[in-house]
């Protein structure tokens, strides 16, 4: 690996894990939302356009329509994501928040297996023993609170399983997108598509619609900015400039800092086996890394 190439390879790594510190605050902003989940999915990207589109149109590189093999990946992408959306916030509503984020994060799981389905990809012993840290570190942090047997916490608990598969699909979809749209158009078009999908569900849905308060609409916009635009941008530069495998693992920091956020904001605190975990996880994370960025 060349100089340019270890520095961009770092650049996009601390993009990652900056991205996923950004969208650990969703599931924050989510529960305190007065409208309803698949709603509050729907502002989150819909808010969002205009500064993605205004980011696109500055972007030179993504001045150009998107070349015809990329445009079906695009849509995929929006497709994906959507899923992932309003999968994942009717489990934050259905079940608890540390369950949801801990489930929806099995995703590196369904990435690495797709990888080696797919394109025959074998993992390294050395990356195994990262992403398997950082699981374990994830289900410390969340106590391994799995013992309620209501219907409606379990079918919260299936949702968020689902939502690691969707999420799954839209890493390795951006990642196919590499070097043939810039991070810029593939987050403003696949941005359309994912706002087209959750619009008629929202609508029809019968939930609340609209934020009832001005602070409610604050709250949806503080999800559009910092989850949306800041950082699933970040995340998808990443994600295009890293294995697939890598960019989920380092999305696992994103549990971490929203249990951190909780603390610090909603006054949940952290016990000696939850910062145990939240060190672990960082440890796999960076087993992980140096596992996929060795010469």
């Amino acid at each position: 690996m060349t100089d340019t190439e270890s520095r961009a390879r770092t650049l996009a790594i601390v993009a990652l894990l900056a991205g996923a510190t950004c969208i650990g605050t969703s599931a924050l902003f989510v529960k305190v939302s007065e409208a309803g989940p698949v709603s509050t999915a729907f502002w989150r990207v819909f808010l969002a356009l205009p500064f993605l589109w205004a980011w696109a149109w500055m972007d030179r590189r993504g001045a150009t329509a998107a070349p015809g093999n990329a445009r079906g990946l695009l849509f995929a992408a929006g497709f994906f994501f959507a899923g992932d959306l309003a999968v994942w916030h009717w489990s934050i509503v259905l079940t608890s928040v540390a369950n949801a984020v801990l489930l929806a994060n099995l995703a590196p799981i369904f990435v690495t297996l797709a990888a080696w389905l797919l394109w025959r990809k074998n993992p390294t012993l050395m990356f195994l023993a990262g992403l398997a840290a950082a699981l374990v570190g994830v289900m410390l942090m969340v106590g391994g609170d799995f013992s309620h047997t209501s219907g409606r916490a379990l079918l919260g608990d299936a949702l968020g399983v689902v939502t690691a598969m969707f999420y799954a699909a839209y890493q390795l979809t951006v990642t196919r997108l590499r070097g043939t749209v810039s991070t810029a158009r593939i987050m403003a078009m696949s941005s359309v598509v994912t706002a087209a999908f959750l619009l008629p569900i929202a609508l029809l849905s019968g939930e609340v619609f609209f934020p009832v308060t001005e602070i409610g609409w604050l709250k949806v916009f503080g999800l559009a900015l910092i989850s949306q635009v800041a950082g699933q941008s970040l995340i998808a530069y990443a994600m295009a400039h890293l294995p697939a495998t890598l960019s989920s693992v380092g999305l696992l920091l994103q549990p971490v800092m929203a249990s951190l956020f909780a603390w610090i904001l909603l006054g949940e605190t952290l016990g000696a086996v939850a910062i145990a975990g939240a060190a672990l996880v960082l440890i796999g994370i960076r087993i992980a890394t140096q596992a996929e960025t060795k010469p």
